[in-house]
């Protein structure tokens, strides 16, 4: 024991010794760690310590970065989909916005079409009915063909 170093350390490194002992015990009868132990790959780690520190140092410092590309893969990955969201929101808005429009113009285009054609409908029947009215009726055949009398009421109306 060194002089310099008050009995209580020196108790309380004996207990962390013996707590730190039967950790390590544990570990060392747990069965899946005796299973990995005897395969190949825990034999030539078991004759490599300096391979064994080194791999577990890379894969503790490692860590870290791959924590934060992971997590910057994660965010990039929800602003992506939260932005074509909203694109898409944007598209489907204006292109339905868009819709509407042309359907309503195309309503008052077929209501003023049918509108015009309903009214040159009514002026145009009204004046070939009226000029067909106006007409003085054909004098009767007599001689009862009725060809003849199509034929000499058309001449009449032309002169």
């Amino acid at each position: 024991m060194a002089e310099g170093v008050p009995p209580s350390v020196s108790k309380d490194l004996r207990e962390l010794q013996k707590k730190v002992s039967v950790m390590v015990e544990s570990v060392q009868n747990n069965s899946k760690v005796i299973g990995f132990m005897k395969s190949p790959v825990g034999q030539y780690l078991d004759k490599h310590p300096f391979l064994v520190l080194t791999l577990l140092v890379f894969v503790a410092l490692s860590a870290v970065p791959v924590g934060f590309f992971v997590l910057l893969m994660v965010l990039t990955s929800l602003a992506a989909i939260v932005g074509v969201i909203l694109l898409e929101g944007l598209v489907i808005s204006v292109g339905g916005f868009s819709l509407v429009c042309v359907l309503c113009g195309l309503g008052f285009v077929s209501l003023a079409m049918s509108g015009t054609l309903t009214m040159s409908y009514m002026v145009f029947s009204n004046l070939l009915g009226s000029w067909f009215c106006s007409r003085a009726p054909a004098p009767p055949n007599p001689n009862g063909d009725p060809q003849l009398a199509m034929k000499s009421t058309t001449f009449e109306g032309l002169e």
